[in-house]
Parts: structure tokens; C-alpha cells; sequence
């Protein structure tokens, strides 16, 4: 099947089912499994040029209103941090979205950024799994029962308190909205809606459960994806000679695996360890971190 704005052609059937088992794994984390599909895109396929970051979060749009809508049913949204998300993250992907096209748009380049960027992910997950003192926690899985247990006891601009499994956590808006600016940025470069790099600092760095963590920071990548596709939709107009808009046939394709995908790995999350959806995601990430670096350096 040949995509013209691509300049691709590929296999309908083997891009389908590389979505669908990319967003299963990856959406239990709370992520898209977008910063998978894009080196997928690169490598495999051959689609190099600036628009695959566009395509990519068509991807995003398609495909993770399932998952965000299981969470939902589940009652795991934490609400409070999507909002948290999503006001601090959008302004950094507009700023991220022109960083890419003005200053990235060769492969190499953008190939070396986005093994970086991936090895710090990596690096965090990893460490994360490895911990002695997270190590005990995980062991403690909780009870497939207690996950509609999710209760906000206080919310407001300084503070964010709530229980989940029969634990109490805050955590400070103020610092999630600084974080997820910055991300903002680097999410708007690597065309992933930054819910790659969220994730991992929520659960890493602020101490929040990857179970209630993830339909927020999917939703987040949702909204963030929809307004990366808007601005570089009119970038295109304002570098007509560079593709910058989406492949909107390819990125509908890969949505149509991730719909499925995202569905039943938010349905299934609550059957896996904690420590197992970690370590699966460092190895992934690790890996394509270390093929990019190593081999364009």
C-alpha cells in the first residue's frame, strides 16, 4: 500500500498489528506508545521526513479515547492532575512543534535527539525497577477489587490530596504545571504528546501509582496531540517546502490498532505488577535509545 504523503510503501496489516501490541503494553503505563511508532516509522518504513511528528499524533487522536474512556468506567481518571496536564503541557508543545521544524528537520539530527531523550526515560524506569525501597512496593499488588476506590479528599492550586488502595497521596499542581511545560517542549520536538516523559517523572520523581497516573497522563497526551496536529497543520503553510503536515491515511492506519490496543491494555492493567509494566517499557525504551545513539554518533 503506497502513502503518498509519506513516500512510503508499506504493509496495512503489519502496521495495524505493530500498533496494536505497541499501545497494549505501553497504555497500561499511561502511555501512547506513540515514542515506539515513531523510530517504527523511521527505521522500518523509511518515513523520515519532519511530518512523521504530525503523524504521529494523529496516531495519538485516534487511538487513545479508548483507552482514556476505560479508565473512566473504572473510575482511575484523577482528574485534578489531567487538568494539571494538559494547562502545563500545551503551551511547550507549540514552542516544541516550531523547535522541530526550524532547527531539526534533518533525520540524523532529530534520530540522536530522540535517542536521548529516550535514554533518560529509560534510565528513570530502570532505576525505578531496580529500587530496594520501590522493590517492596511492588511485591504489594494491589487487590483487582480496590481499583474504584479512587477518591480526591482535597484539591485546590497549592495541593492535590487523594487515596487510592487504601493509601494517601499529595502531590503540588504548581510543580506538575512547571514539569509538564518543559515536557511540553521536548513533546512537541519528538511529535509524542510528552505523556512518554510524564508518566515516568509521576510515578518516578513525584511517587504517584502508575495505576491511577495513567489515565491522566493519557488524556493529557490526548489533548496536547490535537493541538500539535492544529499548529503543524500551519506550519505547512508557512514551510511549504518541507513536509510538515500529516499523513493523515498512515496515522489513521496505526489508530486503528492503538483503538484496540489502548482498550485492552487499560482493561488488563489492573492484572499486572506494577514492576512487570516498568520493566517492560525500560527494555523497549533502552533499546531503541541505545540503536539510535550508538549508531549515528
Amino acid at each position: 500500500m503506497y502513502f503518498p504523503i509519506a513516500e512510503i510503501h508499506a504493509n496495512p496489516t503489519l502496521i495495524f498489528f505493530t500498533a496494536l501490541v505497541v499501545s497494549f503494553f505501553t497504555s497500561m503505563g499511561g502511555i501512547s506508545g506513540a515514542f515506539l511508532l515513531l523510530p517504527f516509522q523511521m527505521s522500518v518504513l523509511g518515513y523520515t521526513a519532519p511530518s512523521v511528528s504530525a503523524t504521529n499524533q494523529v496516531f495519538n487522536i485516534i487511538a487513545i479515547p479508548s483507552g482514556v474512556y476505560r479508565y473512566i468506567k473504572e473510575k482511575r481518571m484523577l482528574w485534578p492532575l489531567a487538568w494539571a496536564i494538559i494547562i502545563g503541557t500545551l503551551p511547550g508543545v507549540f514552542i516544541g512543534a516550531w523547535v522541530r521544524i526550524r532547527y531539526l528537520p534533518d533525520p540524523k539530527n532529530f534520530k540522536i535527539f530522540a535517542g536521548v531523550v529516550l535514554a533518560y526515560i529509560g534510565w528513570k524506569l530502570l532505576k525505578d525497577v531496580l529500587s530496594k525501597t520501590r522493590a517492596k512496593e511492588k511485591g504489594m499488588q494491589i487487590n483487582a477489587a480496590g481499583f474504584g476506590n479512587l477518591c480526591v479528599m482535597e484539591s485546590s492550586v497549592k495541593q492535590v490530596k487523594f487515596t487510592f488502595g487504601g493509601k494517601l497521596y499529595t502531590y503540588s499542581p504548581i510543580t506538575i504545571y512547571l514539569i509538564c511545560f518543559f515536557v511540553g517542549i521536548i513533546g512537541g520536538i519528538y511529535g509524542i504528546g510528552g505523556g512518554s516523559i510524564i508518566a515516568p517523572i509521576l510515578v518516578t520523581l513525584v511517587g504517584l501509582p502508575v495505576y491511577v497516573i495513567a489515565g491522566a497522563a493519557l488524556l493529557g497526551t490526548f489533548a496536547t496531540s490535537v493541538s500539535g496536529v492544529i499548529f503543524y497543520k500551519l506550519l505547512a503553510y508557512a514551510y511549504p517546502h518541507i513536509s510538515v503536515a500529516p499523513d493523515w491515511m498512515l496515522g489513521a492506519l496505526f489508530g486503528s490498532g492503538g483503538v484496540l490496543g489502548m482498550y485492552l491494555g487499560a482493561r488488563f492493567q489492573k492484572y499486572v505488577k506494577e514492576i512487570y509494566i516498568k520493566s517492560i517499557l525500560a527494555c523497549c525504551i533502552l533499546f531503541i535509545a541505545i540503536k539510535y545513539i550508538i549508531l549515528l554518533l
